[in-house]
């Protein structure tokens, strides 16, 4: 080694940072699959490998500049994956780098001491961030890395020298990660968090090494867009004979409108009807052939606004084009409050538009940025504004966007689209942004959900045996149920509820789901349960063929 890399192993002035970042990023890339595979749950969902190389993609971005001073790099860095954090492991790795960032503060080089203080305070920012920190998991990984860093500090002034120590330390601990928590024992496997930071330390020490070659920015291994949501799009268009109809929507303004007679009649001309509101104003949103009858009804009950009729395929290839990004609403929208929701899919995101929300595309394994969220809640003409993750895996990164945001923002923690549906339900245009609120996050806690997805490998999971290949029952967001046929499992799951204390079920198609098998299990759930109002929709959610709402 020899010029300006051997003074690398000293300091590192900005350019040196900025080089060594590139590699770090790029050989994060290049494992992102490796990582997203030791998620320890057996759906098909396994994002932090993605998420993580993601948000480092986006910090190493924003440190583009050709600038020399280290602290400046190191805060560009942390700026970078602030807004482009996907998911909790992204919102972890930005805290981790903005803690990084403020111990190097306005340094012109990062020097061994400099180096163990930045270690140390991105793990004391990574932990301060977490609600409820857990042992084993990327936390307890970074915590190990900086002890050793400080220690190795003190005994050779090289930052190589520094970073090799608490790698080393890190590996250790990452395989204690498997000891400390019984999920992972089960599974076998170590922190996916805590090997991405890892890789992260690696990359980085194999550039000052000189071993540089691995695929670059440019040329690295692309980590599949949030679009991929709408592969196949055409394909699901064509799953209903007859065609999806028209799109309806509209407000009806008038005194004293009753939203339960307006429902029960329109009910008669068309699905996926939503009624939501009260008093002086109804939004109506349905599915029908004749969307003439429909608005020739509620021009009965008063004075007709915002009407809008769109064919369906139409629509939907509106919104693949558009990923789930709709225009705000004008200025004189009747909701007190902006709302802001994540959806999986093009069916979940017409009906989430339908209702009022300006639509943000994210879901299992395309979790959205922190600057997805704050730019859908900058198009709200509100200046409150309420965002529903609808997935736990979004949750963090919502919260992020709302402290960064210039509005009151409150982050409604719905952990699946049926409670943020729910919550939107429960909205009237005649109250106030708290009484609002309030009802939402009632609404959304009543809410059940029931998901069905494939395993994609065997695991023993609270109790449940897993075999790759079954069908899995999630209930609210957890694996309760594993067997051999969709309808088995979703009848333990019903039992659960127990469905029959409900009086309306919503069965979300996805995207992968057959026409013959959504017509199998309709028939099912009509039999077992007739006295239940039995619907469908199309989610076109990815990976889970089959989302139910039970209200």
């Amino acid at each position: 080694m020899k010029g300006a890399a051997k003074a690398e192993l000293g300091q590192c002035d900005g350019r040196t940072l900025r080089a060594v970042v590139d590699t770090a990023t790029a050989w994060l890339l290049a494992h992102a699959h490796e990582v997203d595979a030791l998620n320890v749950y057996p759906v098909p969902d396994g994002d932090t490998g993605s998420n993580m190389s993601e948000t480092m993609r986006a910090a190493a971005k924003e440190a583009a500049d050709d600038e020399a001073n280290a602290g400046a790099v190191a805060a560009a860095l942390a700026h970078g994956a602030l807004m482009g954090a996907r998911g909790n492991s992204g919102v972890i790795l930005s805290q981790l780098l903005r803690g990084f960032a403020h111990a190097v503060g306005a340094a012109p080089l990062l020097t061994p001491p400099v180096l163990a203080l930045a270690l140390q305070e991105a793990s004391d920012t990574a932990y301060r961030a977490v609600m409820r920190p857990v042992e084993g998991t990327v936390l307890t990984v970074s915590r190990m890395v900086a002890a050793e860093a400080a220690r190795a500090a003190t005994e050779k002034p090289e930052c190589i020298f520094v970073l090799d120590r608490a790698l080393r330390s890190g590996q250790i601990a990452l395989a204690e990660t498997q000891n400390q928590l019984p999920a992972l024992q089960q599974a076998g496997v170590v922190d996916a968090g805590g090997r991405g930071y890892l890789l992260l330390l690696e990359g980085a020490l194999r550039h000052l090494q000189g071993k540089r070659a691995v695929p670059t920015l440019a040329a690295g291994a692309e980590i599949p867009p949030s679009t991929r949501a709408f592969a196949n799009l055409h394909a699901q268009l064509d799953h209903f004979e007859g065609g999806y109809g028209y799109c309806t929507e509209f407000l009806i303004a008038a005194s004293g409108l009753d939203e339960h007679t307006a429902r029960a009649e329109l009910a008669n001309l068309g699905d996926s009807l939503l009624v939501v509101g009260g008093g002086d104003v109804l939004r109506v949103h349905i599915h029908t052939q004749d969307p003439g009858r429909a608005l020739s009804y509620a021009a009965g009950l008063g004075r007709l606004r915002r009407v809008k009729v769109q064919d369906m395929s139409e629509q939907f290839e509106e919104f693949a084009g558009e990923q789930l990004v709709p225009a705000p609403l004008a200025a004189d929208d009747p909701l007190p409050v902006g709302i802001v929701a994540v959806a999986p899919g093009a069916g979940f995101g017409a009906l989430f538009e339908s209702l009022g929300a300006v639509v943000v595309t994210g879901g299992q394994s395309m979790n959205p940025s922190t600057e997805e969220i704050l730019a859908a809640v900058a198009r709200r003409p509100q200046d409150e504004v309420v965002v529903l993750p609808n997935n736990k895996n979004v949750l963090l990164t919502a919260q992020q966007a709302a402290a960064l945001s210039g509005k009151t923002v409150h982050v409604l923690p719905t952990r699946t689209v049926p409670q943020g549906i729910a919550a939107l339900l429960a909205v009237r245009f005649d109250q106030t942004p708290t009484q609002i609120l309030a009802d939402m996050g009632e609404a959304a806690r009543h809410a059940r959900t029931a998901e069905l997805t494939i395993a994609v490998r065997d695991a023993e999971i609270a109790g449940v045996s897993v075999h790759t290949g079954d069908t899995l029952g999630l209930l609210d967001g957890d694996l309760v149920a594993s067997g051999s046929g969709a309808e088995p499992v979703l009848a333990d799951l019903l039992a659960r509820m127990p469905a029959d204390r409900y009086e309306v079920a919503t069965l979300y198609r996805g995207r992968d789901a057959t026409t013959a098998q959504t017509e199998a299990l309709l028939a099912f759930l009509r039999a077992a349960y007739p006295a239940l109002q039995v619907e469908q929709q199309s989610g076109e959610q990815a990976h889970y063929h089959f989302v139910l709402s039970v209200e």
